[in-house]
């Protein structure tokens, strides 16, 4: 079957993982470490009411003041999802779901058939079908400019900067040089509250960030969170000179969505999925 008339039915994911709306954002999220994914879908009575994100739990938790003083499993999931999230038809083309992708900035989207969830499609699924695994080129054509912050700078300017600019964060030392990344993953995970005497407990979930090992811990009340606290490091980077189908196999391999661009030990830009998936919508 040639790529391009790969169908969401090719490459969607089933049974789908679902919580309720009354359960907790501590539930959900652990759900999402226990089965490595990014999103579960909010079922009630047998309908889809939303969707939640990785995306929405660490912006919520870590702008919202009045989320940061409470505990994830005091936080019902209908506070934080998506409600009435864009869905696609079995039938729909992977092609057309890439530009969903990009057009809504999105990460999946609930596959409905006939009124009744079939699955879950998202970039993850595409980014193991042919439509990328096909692509040529290098990563300089695809690669864009990093946005970088000092592992000093505060939790509050991280995140006002990520959700303006709607960017990851490479994270550099005071010379300059790549000392970590800042994704969503590292927002949604990272609890204030297990830093304070007192606070509620969380156990950190290992193995599942970014890139392997996590950014310099503080102690509880040692502090405002930084940078630094929240970073994943080392990062895994790539030349700009080695080519696509080498940097959608290192993805797959060191599961990351996005690699930093260096050549000859300086920063060059970064890589992420939605690069290579928007060379796919083109």
């Amino acid at each position: 079957m040639p790529a391009s008339s790969l169908a969401v039915a090719d490459l969607m994911s089933s049974p789908v993982f679902a919580v309720s709306p009354r359960d907790t954002v501590a539930h959900a999220r652990n759900l999402m470490v226990r089965h490595r994914i990014s999103r579960v879908l909010v079922m009630d009575g047998g309908q889809l009411t939303g969707i939640l994100t990785k995306k929405d739990i660490g912006y919520r938790l870590q702008q919202v003041a009045a989320w940061r003083r409470r505990p994830p499993d005091q936080i019902p999931v209908g506070e934080f999802a998506t409600r009435d999230p864009v869905t696609v038809g079995p039938g729909t083309f992977a092609k057309m779901v890439a530009g969903l992708f990009l057009s809504r900035k999105i990460g999946g989207v609930p596959v409905v058939d006939h009124g009744a969830v079939a699955g879950i499609v998202t970039k993850s699924d595409l980014m193991k079908s042919a439509l990328v695994t096909g692509q040529r080129g290098l990563v300089r054509d695809a690669m864009e400019d990093a946005e970088t912050v000092s592992r000093w700078h505060s939790l509050s300017h991280v995140v006002a900067l990520m959700r303006e600019r709607d960017r990851k964060l490479v994270v550099t030392n005071n010379d300059g040089s790549v000392a970590g990344i800042i994704t969503e993953t590292n927002l949604a995970f990272h609890d204030e509250n297990r830093r304070r005497p007192g606070g509620s407990a969380y156990e950190e979930p290992v193995g599942h960030y970014e890139h392997p090992g996590m950014g310099r811990k503080t102690e509880p009340g040692s502090g405002p969170v930084t940078a630094g606290d929240l970073m994943t490091s080392p990062v895994i980077t790539v030349a700009p000179v080695s080519t696509l189908p080498y940097a959608v196999e290192l993805m797959q391999s060191e599961q990351v969505n996005n690699l930093v661009v260096v050549e000859h030990n300086t920063l060059v830009g970064i890589l992420k999925r939605d690069d290579i998936i928007k060379e796919v919508a083109k």
